[in-house]
């Protein structure tokens, strides 16, 4: 009988942690608007307008824009234009279409990194970043955020389980040798 003692220990060792790791899940749980607040802090830290405007307005992004524009332009100097000022049409040939465009996709292209910058400033004016995502957390439903926690450290908490099952085990073990030695 005395054999199963560390079988015992190892047992209550990881039921010690594995209880453990469920009051630590809760504590978590319990916490989530001290953890929101603070990874809304860390995001805007961390978050940068100035980066999303070089990103944005980056030539090579401005020049994937062009084909849409002309497209745009070249459908509304041949076909809404005439239809909305006919007289104009008689004036207009596809020489001054051609030309029209080619100016106003030189001056747009010049202008896009401006109104990028321009857009994103008055963005970062009116965002909050800390103030949204420490929403968006805070509104995560108790039972998801839970979930979530004990999916997404699944395998730390496997190990924190098994560490106490080995710590039980070894402490069964080292009170056998110690029982056996003391003749209990």
């Amino acid at each position: 009988m005395i054999f199963i003692l560390p079988l015992i220990a190892a047992l209550i060792g990881w039921l010690i942690n594995k209880i453990a790791v469920s009051f630590i899940v809760r504590g978590l749980v319990k916490q989530q608007g001290a953890i929101a607040n603070r990874l809304g802090e860390l995001a805007e830290d961390q978050f940068s307008f100035d980066d999303i405007k070089i990103k944005l307005a980056a030539p090579e992004n401005i020049k994937n824009l062009i084909p849409l524009v002309e497209s745009h332009l070249d459908s509304f100097l041949r076909e809404r234009l005439p239809k909305a000022m006919p007289v104009l049409s008689m004036f207009i040939g596809d020489t001054i279409v051609n030309q029209i465009k080619s100016h106003l996709v030189n001056e747009l292209d010049a202008l896009f990194p401006v109104l990028i910058n321009q857009y994103i400033s008055n963005v970062e004016k009116e965002l909050d970043i800390k103030k949204m995502i420490s929403s968006r957390i805070n509104n995560i439903p108790s039972a998801t955020l839970q979930s979530t926690v004990r999916e997404g450290l699944k395998p730390q908490f496997r190990q924190l389980e098994l560490l106490g099952a080995i710590s039980g085990l070894i402490i069964g073990l080292v009170t056998l040798a110690a029982c056996a030695l003391l003749h209990c």
